[in-house]
Parts: structure tokens; sequence; C-alpha cells
């Protein structure tokens, strides 16, 4: 028969195993799910290394505790990843995406964040992006930026003045947004009042290049997120009457890093997204072959519509050697320090199609003469760090540490072996939900059917 003492001992060996457990995994108490990740070799993306044979927990959407044979609750979700490869989801900075299928097609090519620049809908605004980064629906966490230019020229809201950018900045900020995005049109007295204005409300400045000031004024008023590598051409370069696109003279490249350096700016090294409207310019057969690609069937039927009215193939010259300077833009500029992001500006540009041309900018970052590192760097590391230094949220992302949401993507080899491997993840983990391999390949198959059936009534498949 026990004793009472020994009973007591027990006792106390149990509410201390509980107070550690509860310190350790403070969520426990309050009911959020617990998922672990055993034996899983870890690539953190703070710096160039893998972290082996490791357990990740989390509790409901955060990283709480990595280690070797950690102690779980009992209650916790176990995933065996033993030889697999856990590293931070991926993040799409430019993006123009809002759909409910496109979100999951982004969740299924491992992208778990994007930077919506502009033009989505009231709905996606108010009722589905609450949903998206609460959890409730699968997607990835969805950062958002208003659109703002100075004439309607290229269908964005409209301000003439100080007074009216300040008002939009405010209404901004009082619907969700977290960034303004500059358009080319804006004039001087309404860049300088934006500007103030989305300091004053903690907003984000990101966008194009504003033709009223020059590409310091616009770096120097706020910390900003230059939406495309491209606008360093146009801001820096004029080309010659007689060859309108030409590319600049590697002495841009110089120019650019000692402006942007000086000014702590990031830039959205778009590569694929250029190369794939020089790819198209002035040929029609090459923008036909991306109305039907293999992932052409994951994008709405109505986008593929307006994909074929562009007019990139009546287009006269050629922008491939642009493209070609493009790249050794994006090389001198990693070289000189300047932080890089990865971005697409899916769907808007004919063959850009939402999370899987994530991959291919990473491949043409890699091209470039990036490494793999800082390639991933740019869909992982930095965009966190974009985002912590403009709005200073509580909880970082980008990164596998304790501490930081878990946007996690699982995968057989190791990344920094292989980019490719990215492309056909074993896993995601977002929102606090995990999502197996089978998860991800039946958000697939749902959104290609869906798009199917819509497509064969007639089109009326609404992003």
């Amino acid at each position: 028969m026990q004793s009472n003492r020994n009973r007591s001992r027990k006792g106390r060996a149990a509410l201390l195993a509980g107070f550690a457990l509860a310190v350790l995994f403070p969520g426990v108490a309050s009911g959020e799910p617990v998922t672990a990740f055993r034996h899983v070799n870890v690539v953190p993306m703070d710096r160039e290394q893998v972290l082996r044979d490791q357990d990740v927990v989390v509790t409901g959407d955060a990283i709480t505790a990595i280690g070797p044979n950690l102690r779980l609750p009992a209650e916790a979700r176990v995933i065996d990843a033993h030889g697999k490869y856990l590293s931070p989801g991926l993040a799409d900075m430019h993006s123009h995406s809002e759909s409910r299928e496109d979100m999951k097609v982004y969740l299924a090519n491992g992208v778990t964040t994007i930077l919506n620049l502009g033009g989505a809908t009231a709905t996606f605004v108010d009722q589905r992006v609450p949903l998206f980064n609460s959890g409730k629906r699968p997607g990835p966490h969805v950062y958002l930026a208003l659109r703002i230019d100075g004439t309607p020229e290229y269908g964005q809201i409209v301000v003439k003045t100080p007074d009216e950018a300040r008002a939009a900045v405010r209404l901004a900020k009082t619907n969700g947004y977290q960034f303004i995005k500059l358009y080319n049109n804006l004039s001087a007295d309404a860049f300088v009042a934006v500007a103030d204005e989305a300091r004053r409300e903690g907003l984000g400045l990101t966008g194009h290049y504003v033709r009223a000031v020059t590409l310091a004024q616009q770096l120097q008023s706020h910390d900003v997120l230059v939406a495309h590598l491209e606008e360093l051409m146009y801001a820096l370069f004029t080309p010659p009457d007689q060859d309108p696109l030409a590319a600049p003279p590697d002495s841009v490249i110089a120019t650019a890093a000692q402006t942007l350096k000086a000014n702590r700016a990031f830039v959205v090294a778009d590569l694929f997204t250029f190369e794939t409207i020089a790819a198209q310019w002035g040929r029609p057969a090459v923008a036909a072959a991306y109305y039907t690609g293999p992932e052409a069937k994951f994008v709405p039927y109505e986008w593929r519509l307006d994909w074929m009215r562009e007019d990139y193939i009546s287009k006269k010259g050629s922008l491939d050697p642009r493209a070609t300077f493009e790249a050794r833009l994006a090389k001198g500029l990693s070289d000189a320090g300047i932080p890089l992001l990865a971005g697409t500006d899916a769907p808007t540009i004919p063959g850009i199609y939402p999370g899987f041309s994530l991959h291919d900018d990473l491949d043409r970052l890699q091209a470039a003469g990036l490494t793999r590192f800082q390639a991933l760097s740019a869909a992982t590391r930095t965009p966190g760090d974009y985002i912590q230094a403009t709005l200073h949220e509580p909880k970082k992302f980008g990164e596998v540490k304790a501490g930081y949401r878990a946007d996690l993507v699982l995968t057989d080899r190791n990344p920094l072996d292989d980019l490719g491997v990215l492309r056909h993840p074993a896993g995601v983990m977002a929102g606090g939900h995990w999502y197996s391999q089978a998860d991800l390949g039946a958000m697939l198959a749902q959104v290609e059917g869906d798009y199917r059936r819509a497509a064969a009534m007639g089109g009326a498949d609404k992003p």
C-alpha cells in the first residue's frame, strides 16, 4: 500500500512538471493547440546554418520552443519529421491576389505571407483578410496597401491637394491598411503630406517612383519599400531618343546602391516578373502559352481573359537588354548590402501565377548570382525585417525562432542545397494550423475543379 508521503511526493512532482510545461508552453493553460515537430532539421534563416535533430513546438500560432528531445504536453499533436527540414514560410511582397482560391494556391506553394499592393475589393479588405490573419480560413497572412495617385490614369484613388492626401492616409488607417502605395503622378505637395501623415499614423510607404520628386527625396521622407526593381531604372536613367528601351549603363547600379543605402530602403526584386514581360514583348506566341500553361488552371478565368487583352504582344522593340541589366542590378545591390525582397505582381501580369511564380523569382535571384541563402532570405528573413522595422509588430516572422510567428514549411530536403524542394512542401503551417502534403494537394485540386466548372458555365469564377 502506497504511503501518504509517497503520494504527496508524486503529487508535488506532477504539480512541478505541470508547472514547468505551463511555463514552457504558456498557451496550454488557455487551451491553445500545441503542435510539435519531432527530430526535424531546422533551417532558422537567422544565418546560413542547419540545426540538426531538433524538436520545434508551436503553441497556437507562435513558436514556443526549439531544442533536442523536448518534453511535450500530453495533448500535443506530434509530427514525425525525422530527416526532414523545417524552414520559414515564404513571403510574396508584391501581390494583387485577393480571391479565396488564390490564398489556397499560395498556401499550397509554401507562401504564408503576402503584401497586397493595392486594388483589392472592400470584401477582401473588410471580410476576408481578418479570417486569413486569424487562421479561420486557409491562406497566408495578408498585409494591405492602399494605392493613391494624382490622376486617374492608373485607376487609383486620386488625391489632388495635401488635405486630400492626409485624409486618404487616415481613411486607410481606419479601414485596416498598413501601407500606402504611391503612384507616379502624385504631386510634390501631396507626396510630402502623404509621407508626413503616414509617419504620424504608423503606416508604411511603398510604391512607384513619384516623378514630381527625386528618388532621394522620396526615400528620405520615410522608410520606403521600392515596389519594383525597375523603378530604379526609371528614376535614375533617361534613355536616348533614338533608343527609348535602352538599358542603363552599369554605373547606375552604384548610384542606386548609394541612394538606397543612405536612406535604409528596401527593394522588391521582381526579376521573374520583368523577365516575363520582356519575354512576351511583341511576341504573341509566347503570351499565348501563358494562357494555357500547366499553372494556368489555378488562375481565375476572368484573369486569363484580362491577360488576353494586355497589349504587351503589340509592342515594338525589345526589353531583353533591360531584363539582363535588372539581373546585374539585383546582384550589385545585394553585394552592396541593400535588402532585397521577393515579389511577383501576381496575377496582374500574363504568365505570373500566384504562388508558383514566387519560386521562379527565387530561381532568377540565384541565377543573377545570389547564393541560395541570399535568395531564400529575400522571401523569408528580409520581409520579416521590413515589416518589423515599419510596423513594429509584437510577433515577428521570417525565421524559425521561439517567439516568432509559426509560419513554417516542411520539406524532404534542405532548401539551402536546392531551392526547388520548396515547390513541393511536405507540409505547411500557417495561422496556427498544420496542413499536410495531402491537405495542400486537396486544396489545389479543389481550386482547379472549381475553376474548370466555372469556366464551363461561362467563366463565372469571380476573384
